[in-house]
């Protein structure tokens, strides 16, 4: 058995925009009627959703027959817990926080085996190497990781060229809702302040030959970050969209 592709990194690389969706009721069912929907990529999200490895587990296997890429944000930039997600078959990770160069290039190393990374040896526990049965996990796994590190301070943005130079990062991603609070403008993603911001980083990236990303459910917003060189774009979460429809459903036949 060959080792999986992540056509995901490589639609990055050839400068192909990807379109995502985020994932936030925990539950397999529901990654996997959105991994039906014909999205590039849905973000399984492990930071403000309380999924735990075993439930972002469960949802790997539910997309894994579908042609989406599934990507993992974990609850924060820590070394063990990067570990298990990639012995589950994470191929893509999300980090949440990335402040400075030095934080990006601990999980670039992270996510690869020595001697290239620090990433610890167990593929035989391993869903990612389905249980020693890729042929020759240990040496091609590195090649097929993808590091997405989040920008979403004001310390982030100042240090941003820094960052998105780091070998091995393949994509910086804006949190506009944590940015926006981090300029004082929280409960504003959209504030022009904002909205500069993010395409002045999205130049800066795209510089660094890198993928920018970002969330942005504005279809209007989410459209201008694409034309301005946004590669990879969420523009929708599962339980944001739940509510809005069933309220304006019920809007229909309550007038009152």
């Amino acid at each position: 058995m060959q080792i999986p592709r992540n056509t995901f990194r490589d639609a990055l690389r050839a400068g192909q925009a990807q379109i995502g969706f985020w994932l936030g009721y925990t539950d397999p069912n529901v990654a996997e009627s959105l991994a039906l929907c014909g999205y590039d990529w849905l973000l399984i999200d492990g930071e403000h959703a309380p999924n735990d490895v075993r439930q972002v587990l469960e949802q790997l296997r539910a997309v894994a027959p579908y042609p989406v890429h599934p990507v993992v944000r974990p609850v924060q930039a820590d070394v063990a817990l990067v570990k298990q997600l990639t012995d589950i078959g994470a191929m893509t990770l999300l980090v949440p926080v990335i402040d400075t160069a030095e934080q990006a290039a601990l999980m670039v190393q992270a996510m690869r085996y020595p001697p290239e990374g620090i990433r610890g040896v167990g593929a035989a526990l391993a869903r990612a190497s389905r249980w020693n049965q890729v042929d020759g996990y240990l040496k091609a796994a590195n090649e097929q990781m993808c590091l997405l590190v989040q920008a979403e301070t004001t310390t982030a943005m100042a240090n941003l060229a820094a960052i998105a130079a780091v070998e091995g990062v393949d994509g910086v991603f804006f949190g506009p809702a944590d940015l926006s609070a981090s300029m004082g403008l929280i409960g504003q993603p959209g504030h022009p302040e904002v909205q500069r911001a993010i395409l002045d980083g999205i130049a800066t990236v795209r510089a660094a030959g890198k993928a920018p990303g970002v969330l942005a459910v504005d279809p209007a917003l989410a459209q201008r970050y694409l034309d301005a060189g946004a590669l990879f774009v969420a523009v929708g979460v599962d339980t944001s969209m739940l509510v809005q429809n069933a309220r304006e459903r019920l809007a229909l036949f309550r007038k009152s």
